[in-house]
């Protein structure tokens, strides 16, 4: 028998012992009344060495500690807020203290008893009473290895978060961001709406989707991979701004800053265009992370990135040409004899618009660190968008760059019927061509459109990616509460 079987027996024969002395091992309820943490603040200087407090506290947490040592004990406890130390003596317990002493740690118990602080500095409580609430059968990993091995970490988050109190903190974190982005649209006037995650026709964006069926209708579905169309839908509704914390699936590659499920938080704003959104991008952004960091300059894996507004804002064709001599504004087959000379991989690009885009990925993107709006992408890559008049091999959109990331994409929305068919109809001859990315028709979005949109724009903030910025996580991994794992 494996050491970690014969840990399991040994607490199931505890938990028989419990039964029979009449001990339930798995409680239904406790009336927990105070929280560790604020216990701490508001005692942890207040009280003197080998003092005694009268407050009477109702704690409940998890055994993270325990010292049996003979007629005393002590142990930490651990909730939600906070660990804290606990004494518990033979002589206040009497013949309760052998069900005290069949106690483990990971074990969920509920504690009764006054503050004191130990002789050596320790804010504690002194039980009076103590029941065991649920007993824990597989034990705790020891404490480093719950730190190192990444793979327990990202596969049992519950153990994760029990063992590493700084990834709660990053969570929690997390749920603020969230909570100010809201925050911040509210108070503009954007309305939080809910979109379909099951769609007939996937779109909104270039991507390979999940797909299933539905056997109630015998028809094919998909996972959204965004909630782009939909949104629109409301705009020719009749509402005006409209946003939404949009968890979208992509069945594509997972690295560190790609998990086949990610949040996106996805605006709609009529009578705007991309000028408005770069505006409203860096006003969330930079609110953002003011209220969180409290300051615009943050620590990101050991490099200083700076949000102090106005963020820098150059076109694509120029981003290109400052870094890498070429002016894209040139034939396609030209263009692909320079990508070459400048050491890019052009072998899979059908279009102009697909080898600027790979240009500006392989040799320009990793320049951006401090954010960036680079705007103007080409018209083959962008068929949602609006075909710039001055030029329309580019349309009216924009990406904000992190850290050689794309947080935020943005662009005046397309909503003439007739040139979205034929963007459409382009799209689907890249799909007879082997591109598993190329958007699909969707006539009822098109139906929507013939009815009429105003001038819209929308953003697409990526909420993952600026959690880790603002959390210094490494790995998207550390910012999803479950992220994706390969089967064992």
């Amino acid at each position: 028998m494996r050491p970690e079987e014969q840990l399991i027996k040994q607490r199931k024969d505890k938990i028989d012992f419990l039964i029979s002395k009449g001990v339930n091992p798995y409680a239904s309820r406790f009336e927990k009344k105070d929280e560790i943490g604020v216990l701490i603040k508001d005692y942890g200087k207040k009280v003197k060495k080998g003092e005694k407090t009268r407050k009477n506290v109702s704690v409940a947490g998890r055994v993270m500690s325990l010292r049996i040592m003979g007629k005393a004990s002590f142990g930490d406890i651990q909730d939600a807020s906070g660990r804290m130390q606990f004494y518990a003596n033979e002589k206040d317990f009497g013949e309760k203290y052998e069900v005290f002493k069949k106690l483990d740690i990971g074990d969920i118990m509920g504690i009764k008893g006054v503050v004191f602080k130990t002789h050596k500095g320790e804010l504690s409580v002194w039980l009076s009473d103590f029941e065991l609430l649920t007993k824990s059968l597989r034990p705790l990993p020891e404490k480093w290895h719950g730190l190192r091995d990444t793979e327990l970490r990202y596969r049992q988050r519950y153990v994760d978060l029990i063992m590493n109190p700084y990834v709660k903190k990053v969570f929690m974190k997390r749920s603020r961001i969230i909570e100010a982005v809201r925050e911040f649209l509210i108070k503009r006037g954007f309305v939080e709406v809910e979109t379909p995650i099951l769609q007939p026709i996937y779109g909104g964006g270039s991507a390979r989707p999940f797909d299933s069926k539905l056997n109630a209708l015998n028809m094919n579905v998909y996972m959204r991979i965004s909630n782009e169309l939909y949104l629109k839908r409301l705009i020719v509704g009749g509402y005006e701004k409209v946003f939404e914390f949009s968890a979208d699936f992509r069945n594509e590659g997972i690295d560190k800053t790609h998990n086949p499920e990610f949040l996106q938080m996805e605006t709609m704003c009529a009578y705007a265009d991309y000028k408005d959104s770069m505006d409203l991008s860096e006003e969330m952004v930079t609110g953002v992370v003011k209220k969180l960091c409290k300051e615009l300059k943050v620590n990101y894996q050991g490099q200083v990135i700076d949000f102090k507004r106005p963020w820098k804002r150059i076109s694509v064709a120029d981003a290109i040409q400052k870094e890498t001599g070429i002016n894209v504004k040139i034939d396609f087959n030209e263009l692909r004899k320079k990508s070459v000379g400048a050491g890019v991989d052009a072998g899979d690009c059908e279009n102009w618009g697909q080898l600027v885009e790979k240009i500006f990925e392989e040799r320009v993107e990793k320049t951006l660190i401090n954010p960036t709006i680079i705007y103007d992408y080409p018209a083959d890559t962008s068929p949602l968008a609006r075909k710039k008049i001055e030029e329309p091999i580019f349309v009216e959109r924009f990406e904000v760059f992190v850290n050689g990331w794309e947080i935020i994409n943005s662009y005046s929305e397309l909503n003439d019927p007739q040139v979205l068919i034929e963007n459409w109809k382009n799209q689907e001859e890249l799909k007879k061509k082997g591109d598993e990315e190329a958007q699909v028709m969707d006539e009822d979005f098109v139906r929507a459109m013939e009815y009429g949109m105003p001038p819209t724009s929308g953003v697409g903030l990526g909420i993952d990616r600026l959690v880790m910025l603002l959390t210094d996580s490494a790995s998207i991994r550390d910012v999803i509460m479950f992220p994706f794992m390969r089967p064992k």
